[in-house]
């Protein structure tokens, strides 16, 4: 009797810990059933440009609040399509207030993770850790604000998993909080730049694919593609020079190793 009352005080303590990350696991499978994240395309974005500005237009401060609780569950139940919802921020709201409200959700939504992550599995992982791992751990939280700033500026790694593993290697809070936050400045400042001038783009992809169905007669919807690449819309320039900051951020850390190793 003793043994069934520990089993189930047992599974009762494991559900209160990971009942936030099977919530998010739970939404994201029905979010992906449903197909809902296929609307996260500059396609859609383009078919539905008017719709959505006359949407803003009657309801300007529902749309910023919308939008920014949107990015942050895109964000946080790890749906691809940031680039995509930064680059409408900046093509319905400006570039400046485009790209603000893409860094509030998205640091929103990447906290919610790391909260997750730190909540449900550290434990578990501290547990389970060999002493290899855990002197990783106790590196990356030494130098946490550098390599989270270069994680961040250089996409190396898919954004989901950056939001997941500083809450398992024991990342403080405002560590995390801040370094996201001005990590992906750049990176979501530039898309939201682009995003600005993206009528110009979509009128003549639509001239290109209406040109192309003309052409093509009837068999022209399968042979023609109204199609936009988000990485396209990134110059050369930028990419530069958001790598470069990506670099600066790895200074410190340098700098530290090369002074422990002259001592």
């Amino acid at each position: 009797m003793e043994h069934a009352e520990n089993m189930a005080m047992g599974a009762a303590n494991w559900l209160k810990r990971l009942w936030p990350l099977l919530l998010l696991a739970a939404v994201t499978t029905l979010v992906v059933a449903m197909g809902w994240h296929r609307y996260l395309t500059l396609e859609q974005l383009a078919a539905n440009r008017e719709s959505l500005r006359a949407l803003m237009d009657d309801h300007y401060v529902l749309a910023l609040t919308a939008f920014t609780a949107l990015y942050a569950v895109t964000v946080a139940l790890s749906i691809p399509g940031g680039v995509v919802l930064t680059v409408a921020a900046g093509f319905l709201f400006g570039w400046f207030l485009g790209g603000v409200l893409s860094v509030v959700g998205a640091t929103i939504g990447a906290t919610a993770v790391f909260l997750v992550a730190r909540s449900a599995l550290r434990d578990v992982l501290v547990e389970k850790a060999g002493p290899k791992l855990q002197r990783f751990a106790d590196g990356f939280r030494e130098d946490a604000t550098s390599y989270l700033l270069f994680l961040r500026l250089i996409p190396v790694f898919p954004f989901w998993l950056v939001n997941l593993a500083p809450g398992l290697l024991g990342v403080s809070f405002w560590t995390y909080v801040l370094t996201t936050f001005v990590g992906i400045i750049p990176g979501t400042f530039a898309f939201a730049l682009a995003g600005n001038g993206l009528d110009s783009v979509f009128d003549a992809q639509q001239a290109s694919y209406e040109s192309c169905l003309a052409k093509a007669g009837e068999g022209g919807h399968d042979s023609c593609e109204f199609g936009i690449d988000p990485g396209a819309l990134l110059t050369t320039d930028v990419i530069v020079a958001v790598v470069a900051l990506g670099v600066v951020a790895l200074i410190p850390v340098v700098a530290k190793k090369l002074s422990r190793r002259t001592v």
